[in-house]
């Protein structure tokens, strides 16, 4: 059992939902990422998701694509994510971490993941594959990594099925139609949906995309296993990134926390 799936099942037993937050490794610099990845923690996120910076990330939307942008003028690889998370993980060994990106990054580097050097890496997720397909099938493989998938509100009832069977860290679930940092929430349409995941699913089922306040948390936890906290984290971030000041950030993620609890 890994750190995710240890995390995840310890929230169960105790009536909890998870608290994802989403940054973009190496925005607006490497150190200031290691940074706020404690400032989570401390602000009491139980998994941290960090985006992979990508040329062209299609399924973001501007203020994270924006990010990627950032990340990229100061040459961040997955490399040096992977750095970064080894010294994450001297003071920390308990958080899980996971991964977002796209398909040709994972694979440029495959041997980190198959490696998984001192097992800090929890899970991935690959944006631009097939929900149904294993990371085996792109050379991915790591018995120390889980997959996560993604299940939207356009996706059919036969694929349900088959990606949220196919998840084996925890099916995301994608709150709205469009990309990351749309709004409008629909609660009804999105419990119902969750309900038909939770139908197939073994593990637990979060729902992100569209969260900007305590209030749209606190909605979406009671139909879910948990949220995912990512534009509007990421837009503060940006906000930020001159003074380096980040302690906003914690007091908006402690509100969040305290909304879903």
């Amino acid at each position: 059992m890994n750190r995710l799936t240890k995390k995840l099942t310890e929230l169960k037993a105790e009536n909890k939902k998870a608290l994802v937050a989403y940054l973009v490794g190496g925005d607006p610099d490497i150190e200031s990422t290691l940074l706020l990845m404690k400032l989570f923690v401390e602000a009491g996120v139980d998994i941290i998701e960090i985006g992979v910076p990508f040329t062209d990330p299609i399924a973001e939307g501007p203020i994270i694509q924006k990010a990627h942008d950032r990340a990229l003028q100061k040459n961040v690889s997955l490399s040096l994510i992977f750095n970064m998370i080894k010294n994450f993980r001297v003071d920390d060994n308990e958080t899980p971490i996971v991964l977002m990106g796209y398909l040709n990054t994972f694979i440029s580097h495959k041997d980190l993941i198959k490696e998984n050097e001192k097992n800090v890496l929890d899970s991935i997720l690959v944006v631009d594959i097939p929900g149904e397909s294993n990371l085996a099938d792109y050379g991915l493989e790591s018995n120390k990594v889980n997959t996560i998938s993604l299940i939207s509100p356009t996706t059919k009832e036969n694929r349900i099925k088959s990606i949220a069977q196919n998840s084996s860290g925890f099916v995301y679930y994608v709150t709205l139609r469009g990309v990351t940092g749309s709004s409008n929430l629909d609660i009804d349409e999105i419990s119902k949906n969750i309900q038909e995941i939770k139908k197939y699913a073994s593990v637990p089922t979060l729902a992100g995309f569209g969260i900007k306040s305590p209030e749209d948390a606190r909605l979406l936890a009671k139909c879910s296993d948990g949220v995912i906290i990512g534009s509007s984290l990421v837009k503060m971030i940006e906000e930020n990134s001159g003074s380096r000041e980040f302690d906003r950030i914690g007091q908006y993620i402690t509100e969040i926390k305290q909304a879903i609890s």
